[in-house]
């Protein structure tokens, strides 16, 4: 039961009873007011109780975590998973044994995750929209040193060799890494070629 509407003698009776019907929290619901109601004349005539509609509020974490839940349930994986919100960002650690067939190739199942679950937290979101990330075993923060170093080694080879290189294909996340890693080079520029999902990054030599 997520919506219900209640009466009472007053709006904060009303509240109070579909509170209790709900069985949470008064911060855990939305109340809008149907009815402020009537006392009537000498209390007995025209009187009528007010009516409010109380709805249980959309609970952003636990909706991705029963939507992990489910298909890790289907995969046969046993996993933990820990959400926290913050704000308009939401980040989820999933703890478990043999955590590769989670993160895929180069991260690829781990994004394929995020993307469903960003999709499920926003989805009829008509407040703001939330940032999702989701790792394990510390995957993104070794991927993201993994790539600085790469991106550090390539363009010491472009000053050398006065050629561009290019990388294999990454998402826009990777892509980022790259290019903040080098944006501080004074005598080489990135950019990105290609189309999704196909498109990479390009280090070259500034021009005089």
């Amino acid at each position: 039961m997520h919506c219900i509407e209640m009466t009472g003698k007053t709006i904060e009776e009303a509240k109070k009873n579909a509170i209790n019907k709900l069985g949470v929290t008064e911060d855990k619901v939305d109340i809008m007011v149907i009815d402020e109601g009537s006392k009537g004349l000498l209390s007995i005539i025209g009187k009528r109780p007010a009516r409010i509609k109380a709805t249980i509020k959309r609970n952003c974490c636990d909706e991705a975590k029963n939507f992990l839940k489910n298909i890790f349930d289907n995969m046969g994986i046993d996993a933990e998973i820990i959400v926290k919100e913050l704000k308009n960002k939401i980040n989820i650690e999933i703890i478990g044994s043999n955590m590769g067939i989670i993160i895929g190739y180069r991260g690829e199942t781990l994004d394929s995750l995020q993307y469903l679950v960003s999709l499920v937290v926003n989805k009829n979101n008509s407040g703001e929209y939330k940032k999702v990330t989701i790792d394990t075993e510390n995957y993104r923060s070794k991927r993201e040193e993994t790539l600085k170093r790469l991106a550090i080694r390539m363009s010491h080879r472009v000053q050398k060799s006065k050629k561009i290189m290019k990388f294999e294909p990454m998402n826009p996340y990777e892509r980022r890494i790259i290019h903040s890693a080098l944006q501080s080079c004074k005598n080489i520029k990135t950019y990105s070629e290609g189309d999704e999902p196909n498109r990479y990054v390009v280090i070259d030599i500034k021009k005089a």
